[in-house]
């Protein structure tokens, strides 16, 4: 099984660094690594070009959920992982991400919650009071649940789905691609498949709020299979 690796980024320098040593740390049987420069004016491409067998492909049209399609048509594995340049993964998210999508054949994708690495301690044991009491709740009603930054996809799901919606410009996107993963296999949520990234989103907009965006945004596509949310903005 080939398992390649998307990474949209737009203007990382600070983190893209982290993130690819991280995987090329952790991760040494991926099949190929894509950075997808998605618009970016600062050097997120050339500290990515730095890593070996590091490919980057440009997306000029900005947009997290183009940034993802563009690495779907690019990417040639089976399994398709998508994780953000701010994150860095953990020593067992490779193996985990392995053993789920060989001895289950049934399973269309698999995601796990974040760890915040950089944000306030109180703020740190909210976010895993979330995950665990509201998220496991969510997935249990659901038994649909991804997270954005951090899941991985069957390849040839996503040509079942006819790629992302890339109508959607940001919150939601990844509900949306939750729900009509659900249509043609098992949307498993793995609490201990975690990766680590940065709060800057709650650093910058504040935790009850980012909540409630991200919840309302999650309620809406379930159920009227739209978000609410159409506007956001770049935290860097």
């Amino acid at each position: 099984m080939k398992i390649s690796l998307i990474i949209p980024a737009y203007n990382e320098e600070k983190y893209i660094g982290r993130c690819l040593e991280s995987v090329q740390k952790y991760a040494t049987g991926l099949y190929e690594i894509i950075v997808i420069n998605n618009a970016s004016t600062d050097n997120t491409s050339a500290i990515a070009q730095s890593f070996p067998g590091v490919r980057v492909i440009f997306e000029d049209k900005k947009g997290l959920t183009k940034a993802r399609q563009r690495g779907f048509l690019e990417a040639k594995g089976d399994v398709l992982a998508y994780i953000d340049a701010d994150t860095y993964i953990a020593s067992s998210w490779f193996d985990i991400m392995q053993k789920e999508f060989t001895n289950h054949l049934n399973t269309a994708s698999l995601s796990g919650p974040y760890i915040y690495y950089d944000i306030p301690r109180y703020q740190q044991y909210m976010v895993s009071l979330y995950w665990n009491v509201l998220g496991r709740i969510a997935y249990w009603i659901t038994r649909q649940m991804v997270v954005g930054g951090n899941f991985a996809i069957r390849r040839d799901v996503l040509v079942k789905m006819s790629g992302f919606d890339t109508s959607i410009e940001f919150y939601g996107e990844d509900t949306n691609i939750a729900r009509r993963a659900r249509l043609f296999g098992k949307v498993c949520f793995n609490f201990k498949f975690v990766i680590n990234t940065s709060g800057r989103r709650l650093l910058g907009q504040g935790l009850l709020k980012t909540a409630l965006i991200y919840v309302s945004n999650f309620l809406s596509e379930t159920i009227i299979h739209r978000p609410v949310t159409s506007k956001y903005r770049d935290i860097r």
